[in-house]
């Protein structure tokens, strides 16, 4: 796309070329993470998030009856700090590691450069697409990937229904443009009826063509996806579109390919499109209550017991940042798909 005077484009295409034009886009010209980056994910914060992951995920191998052969796969791995520390931990279970076949969806090959010398392993396979994937069994992991993803945002006015748009004005000047759109006729596209009791909708189509890849693979060869991110549990849809900058929120229009664009995944509504592609089921938590059920506190204080207090109150002090309710303990929210007839709720509440 190219930033002509006028232009107009949808927002959901405003997304893609500000995050991921191949030269300009935000995550294939930098590294945003860390502190001196523009935000700190969860795996940067504590290796012990790293750890609960990787002992669920062999727990999740063993409920799958300890394929000899399976695929973890990774979507959008960051830095390559998890991964580093999910091989470390796989590395005293021989037996399930030698059933591994680790697989990275890196889009932005700057980050996969920064992943492999992160790494350093070369047994991992980086995938340009999931179709690349074998007929092994698969475990995906989605750690603030699905946030990252562009969205459609749809609002209604006095009965009708408006697409959110971006209109160029000029190189530096950018605004929103709300533009007339036939709900019926996407809704038939899609086969879905996203807009019941809705007024605002967020909507991320490439979201839904991975769901349905992943969930595909899902029924033919066993397995699940973990979903680890922004979301909210609420019916009703609502706009939760932000960009952030230096570990500040800014403005999305302003920080165009210079600034992480998320959004809050509705995990009602990734339900019901999980309805729609079944036969898969999930259940949903806080990242507080999955962490606390996975043993991170007992985890923490086994390796604390010998350490100074400074250590110690550090290892406490980032462990609070992960499940503290005033911040990520309930902001960030928990999702595991699988097959209906799999009962494994490690970490979660059963019901």
């Amino acid at each position: 796309m190219k930033n002509k005077k006028d232009a107009l484009v949808t927002l959901d295409k405003f997304i893609e070329e500000s995050l991921y034009n191949k030269n300009y886009g935000y995550y294939m010209k930098k590294n945003p993470f860390g502190e001196k980056g523009d935000f700190i994910t969860a795996p940067n914060i504590s290796l012990l998030f790293s750890e609960m992951i990787a002992i669920w995920t062999i727990s999740f191998w063993e409920k799958l009856n300890c394929p000899k052969q399976f695929n973890l796969v990774e979507l959008g791995a960051g830095n390559g700090e998890m991964m580093k520390v999910l091989i470390r931990t796989f590395n005293r279970f021989p037996k399930f590691k030698n059933a591994c076949r680790i697989n990275i969806l890196e889009k932005s090959k700057l980050l996969q450069r920064t992943q492999k010398a992160n790494i350093k392993d070369k047994k991992i396979t980086w995938l340009n697409n999931l179709n690349e994937l074998n007929n092994f069994p698969c475990i995906f992991i989605a750690n603030e990937f699905f946030d990252a993803l562009p969205i459609k945002q749809f609002l209604k006015k006095e009965k009708k229904w408006y697409e959110r748009c971006v209109k160029f004005i000029n190189a530096k000047k950018l605004e929103y443009l709300d533009v007339p759109f036939d709900m019926k006729k996407f809704e038939k596209k899609i086969s879905f009826k996203i807009s019941y009791n809705q007024k605002f909708i967020e909507y991320s189509p490439m979201a839904t063509k991975f769901l349905k890849t992943i969930i595909k693979k899902i029924k033919l060869n066993n397995g699940g996806i973990l979903i680890i991110d922004y979301a909210y549990l609420d019916k009703e849809m609502k706009n939760t579109l932000q960009a952030v900058s230096k570990h500040k929120y800014c403005d999305v229009l302003k920080g165009f390919r210079n600034s992480d664009i998320t959004y809050n995944l509705n995990f009602n509504l990734i339900n019901r499109i999980i309805k729609k592609l079944g036969p898969c089921s999930s259940v949903s938590t806080t990242q507080k209550d999955f962490l606390t059920k996975l043993g991170i506190l007992d985890r923490a204080e086994i390796l604390s017991k010998n350490m100074p207090f400074s250590e110690k109150a550090d290892i406490y002090f980032r462990i609070k940042r992960l499940i503290d309710a005033s911040q990520m303990g309930h902001l960030f929210k928990v999702m595991f798909i699988t097959n209906r007839k799999n009962k494994f709720k490690l970490g979660f509440k059963i019901v």
